[in-house]
């Protein structure tokens, strides 16, 4: 399992995300992690955003629960995560890079996503905006 915390703020030009560059591949991303064994994917999604960025962040609610797409690790393990999406806020702390999975971290408004990115983010950052009543279990609107 995993979990995700989409964080967004006002900015001067509209919404902004906050967003962390892996150091393996360059990609732009959500703050994500897996979930540690009898961790709750909220609890989840508050460490892996200490760890990856240095923020605290207060979790709100489930946004989707899906099914992401077969990965296989340099090692040769072949994954398939369930991942569990959270809206949050950052309450604590200025962003920074905080450990080796990444190489920078930013806030960038949402019509202007820096590139490489997560190809499914701005989908998810859709759902974050829409505030759906259900949790979304599809990536398809």
């Amino acid at each position: 399992m995993g979990a995700t915390v989409i964080c967004l703020r006002d900015g001067t030009a509209g919404p902004e995300i906050l967003l962390v560059q892996r150091s393996d591949n360059h990609v732009w991303t959500t703050l994500s992690g897996i979930v540690d064994p009898g961790e709750h994917p909220a609890e989840t999604a508050r460490r892996e955003a200490k760890e990856e960025a240095g923020v605290e962040v207060e979790v709100g609610r489930m946004l989707w629960t899906l099914v992401g797409e077969r990965f296989a690790y340099d090692n040769g393990d072949v994954v398939q995560y369930l991942d569990h999406g959270f809206a949050g806020r950052v309450i604590g702390g200025e962003a920074h890079v905080a450990d080796e999975e990444s190489v920078d971290v930013g806030w960038f408004p949402i019509d202007a996503l820096p590139e490489p990115h997560r190809d499914s983010l701005p989908r998810l950052i859709e759902i974050v905006l829409e505030d759906p009543r259900d949790v979304v279990v599809s990536l398809q609107p």
